[in-house]
């Protein structure tokens, strides 16, 4: 059954110089992902690197609902940031941020690989497509989850370092599976029925995940 439940994920991927990357692993691991989870109705935070294509890294915060990143334990997030938090948002650089819902969710649970599609514009057809395509990769053994990003205008206001000249607010299908051949076999499958260039797909590895039950066991 197609899940209707209008969750929320952050999605932020950024690069960082060569020079920077030990403090701001450091800084990600050690502060940052946990004092997000940390925030009231934030559920996960998840970690990952490029194999190919796109930012190095990417980091997924999924939420119960988009209220979350409209409250007042977000919003006094960014009042009490650490200086270890301002050194390291300004050294992302080409930096993404976007608030999103989610929807057109198939399959549970989380693992090694994603695939990330991008694609062209928002329709009224569009999540309903996508929540047919993932039944159909579901088939597929290695298949874990598939969902629909589709970003809010309102609330995906940039990073300190991000090009206003470059945001494209475009929704993105998630592949998530077992491993990268697989990833690499469910979003040619995907593609194909999109009609999209494989070779515009982004490939990433899970790095960790930490989530809001963790914190409170």
């Amino acid at each position: 059954m197609m899940n209707t439940a209008q969750q929320g994920m952050l999605f932020v991927a950024t690069d960082i110089a060569a020079q920077d990357e030990a403090d701001f692993n450091q800084w990600y691991d050690r502060e940052h992902v946990e004092e997000r989870v940390r925030i009231e109705g934030f559920l996960s935070g998840t970690r990952y690197q490029s194999l190919q294509g796109g930012h190095k890294y990417l980091g997924l915060y999924k939420t119960v609902s988009l209220e979350c990143f409209t409250s007042a334990a977000y919003q006094a997030a960014f009042t009490r940031q650490t200086a270890w938090s301002v050194a390291n948002l300004q050294k992302m650089q080409s930096p993404m941020r976007r608030v999103c819902a989610i929807s057109a969710e198939v399959g549970i649970g989380s693992c090694s690989h994603l695939a990330i599609i991008t694609l062209p514009a928002v329709s009224s057809t569009l999540s309903r497509h996508v929540h047919e395509l993932g039944e159909s990769l579901f088939a597929h053994a290695g298949f874990i989850r598939s969902c629909l990003l589709i970003p809010d205008t309102a609330l995906s206001t940039p990073l300190p370092k991000e090009s206003p000249d470059l945001r494209q607010l475009l929704p993105m299908m998630l592949i998530e599976s077992s491993s990268a051949s697989t990833s690499q076999h469910l979003a040619a499958h995907a593609c194909h029925v999109l009609n999209y260039p494989l070779t515009e797909v982004l490939y990433y590895a899970l790095g960790w995940q930490l989530t809001a039950q963790e914190l409170k066991s």
